[in-house]
């Protein structure tokens, strides 16, 4: 008769087998759970885009979440320049370094983080003040660099499979730029960067799930890829909940933070 420490080690053992030995998904079926993670936890059902889609942001609340935004868009080619150090495939760094050009231009033509400066200025804020970070609060910092951290820890699978919440982007930018000309004409002048990112999300999710489709080649690889969308999810999440408990309810902006005037408040 087995000892209870005995029994209990090869329940351990049996345990781990199965989970190891888990069949990898189809193809299809590893695509559609990145499908549905998107569905369920991407930020376009957040409130605060809502609102904002449904043409019930102040001018302030919009002159925060520009500002906010702006930080976050600042550290992608940050995260992009990290994914990209740690591939020793040529091949993966030509395609993978677009990304870092798409936000901070060539020199000669304006990137996505000119493009959102250009936006900041449409809500009346100076850009200066999104490039000194002046006013950002705490929790967009520690959630932007928590995707800093993600990819510059986690494996490179990981890292990759974080960027798939573009397979979703191209959907939720069409309906923005459509309700911010509807609900908030002062700001066309401003919405250059979506159109950039109608071709560009599109183009980079595309190269990032095949190249993870390739690269997932263990069903432990899978779930790793599809935990990884997730916490990119959790993170975009985070920040636009920060936005709504500072700037909308309770409207509790933390010491530091951007206050907006009386006028647009």
């Amino acid at each position: 008769m087995a000892s209870a420490p005995e029994e209990l080690g090869s329940a351990v053992f049996m345990a781990t087998q199965t989970i190891s030995e888990k069949p990898p998904l189809l193809q299809a079926n590893f695509i559609a759970g990145f499908q549905a993670i998107g569905e369920e936890r991407y930020h376009h059902k957040h409130p605060f885009h809502l609102l904002m889609h449904e043409g019930k942001l102040t001018r302030g609340q919009l002159q925060a979440w520009a500002l906010n935004r702006y930080y976050y868009q600042s550290r992608i080619p940050i995260k992009d320049a990290a994914i990209l150090a740690r591939s020793e495939d040529p091949a993966f760094r030509v395609a993978w370094r677009k990304r870092i050009l798409d936000h901070d231009g060539d020199g000669a033509t304006p990137g996505g983080i000119e493009k959102w400066l250009r936006l900041v200025e449409a809500t009346g804020l100076p850009r200066e003040r999104a490039l000194n970070g002046d006013g950002i609060l705490p929790a967009t910092r520690y959630a932007v660099q928590a995707y800093v951290d993600f990819v510059s820890t986690h494996s490179h699978l990981e890292a990759v499979a974080s960027s798939l919440t573009e397979m979703f982007s191209k959907k939720l930018i069409t309906l923005r730029v459509d309700r911010l000309r509807q609900h908030y004409p002062w700001l066309s002048g401003g919405l250059d960067y979506f159109s950039g990112r109608m071709t560009q999300a599109p183009e980079d999710a595309d190269f990032a799930l095949a190249w993870v489709v390739k690269h997932a080649r263990t069903r432990e690889d899978q779930d790793k890829a599809h935990a990884a969308l997730r916490a990119k999810c959790d993170i975009l999440w985070a920040q636009l909940d920060a936005l709504h408990h500072a700037y909308v309810n309770p409207a509790w902006p933390p010491p530091g933070a951007f206050i907006p005037s009386e006028q647009h408040a």
